[in-house]
């Protein structure tokens, strides 16, 4: 079964089956056991085009499967070193199989060569052995799903901003403040001990904000006049064109650096007006994965992600509830809560159409 989603309206989508297919030499079959749906996802889609992310998992024209993080078992392989039964984390999409053509499998992993996948970040390419990976533990497998993918982003993210001495701010202001990778970010920018980091959330969201305990301050969208002054960075991982004026409007010049990296107010990105300041860019985390990896090596990298994880998921103990559904009913549901914007930011959904 696949779920797709129309490429120019997300609002469109279907469920249609798929008959089994018949593998090629050099290709696995993988069943898709379960995945997490955030925002994040929703992402993808909206930069779909032009991150090129619809070209992971092709669909009929005019249509897209929406990429998701999880876990998966080899049912059936024509590919040396990827046995039956073996267990894999990685990027797929809300299906319950995908067919792949492994490259380079060793103990750790394997590549997907697929041919429509050659020219894409190899970093969505790349799927672990759960009985090899150093860095997985059973009891966190939810929250891999859930965190590890966008916890990998706000890590690079932090560690670019940091890498540039914050641009000389004294402050960092993220947008969706509530949303998983801006607290993660804002985790990670804090334990630095460097600027203040200040969140910008909608109202009914600013206990909950507050209670994490993660930011130095929090505001609600409409208060932004309170943010005091520059020089400040800001991390706009809510892409809302009209706050994005705003927060620029109340700075000027005192914008040091502004990045966009998500998209949970995506239907309002357009409009807004000119801002003051720098102009935005946008933060490809492949591309800062890509550098570090030329630093530190592959395992360099993936080393320091993993030492930064365990404290940040010990934390999300204290405030994150999972849960767990399975069907297309599930499926449906949580995606319109997320499209619309009206998951409880405390929770994490964990579904299943296998």
């Amino acid at each position: 079964m696949d779920f797709l989603v129309k490429r120019d309206d997300l609002h469109e989508y279907e469920f249609i089956d798929v008959p089994a297919p018949d593998l090629d030499a050099g290709q696995a079959l993988l069943g898709v056991s379960n995945f997490g749906l955030t925002s994040n996802n929703i992402t993808y889609l909206v930069f779909g085009d032009a991150m090129n992310y619809w070209d992971f998992f092709p669909a009929q024209e005019g249509w897209g499967r929406m990429p998701v993080w999880g876990f998966a078992d080899v049912l059936d392989s024509k590919a040396e070193g990827v046995e039956l039964g073996k267990r894999v984390y990685g990027y797929f999409p809300a299906s319950s199989h995908l067919v792949v053509k492994p490259e380079r499998a060793g103990a750790v992993g394997f590549l997907d060569s697929s041919e429509h996948r050659a020219k894409l970040p190899v970093i969505y390419n790349h799927y672990v052995f759960t009985d090899t990976d150093p860095n997985y533990e059973a009891r966190y497998e939810d929250q891999q799903m859930l965190l590890r993918p966008l916890f990998a982003t706000s890590f690079l993210l932090d560690d670019q901003v940091a890498d540039e001495d914050f641009f000389g701010a004294e402050t960092v202001v993220l947008s969706s403040a509530s949303s998983k990778t801006a607290l993660a970010a804002a985790f990670l920018i804090k334990r630095r001990g460097g600027p203040e980091v200040v969140g910008l959330t909608s109202p009914s969201r600013l206990g909950f904000v507050e209670g994490t305990g993660t930011y130095d301050r929090v505001l609600a969208y409409d208060d932004v006049s309170s943010l005091g002054e520059g020089p400040a960075v800001y991390l706009d991982f809510s892409n809302d064109a009209g706050v994005r004026a705003n927060v620029h409007g109340h700075y000027g010049e005192g914008v040091a650096h502004s990045f966009m990296i998500g998209a949970t107010h995506w239907d309002k990105m357009p409009g807004g007006g000119e801002a003051p300041g720098p102009a935005p860019t946008f933060f490809f985390a492949p591309d800062r994965a890509a550098k570090r990896t030329s630093d530190w090596g592959g395992e360099g990298l993936r080393q320091r992600i993993a030492d930064a994880w365990g404290p940040f998921v010990e934390w999300t103990g204290g405030w994150l509830e999972i849960t767990h559904a399975e069907g297309p009913e599930a499926l449906e549901k949580a995606y319109r809560e997320m499209l619309e914007g009206e998951i409880d930011p405390a929770k994490g959904h964990v579904l299943s159409l296998a």
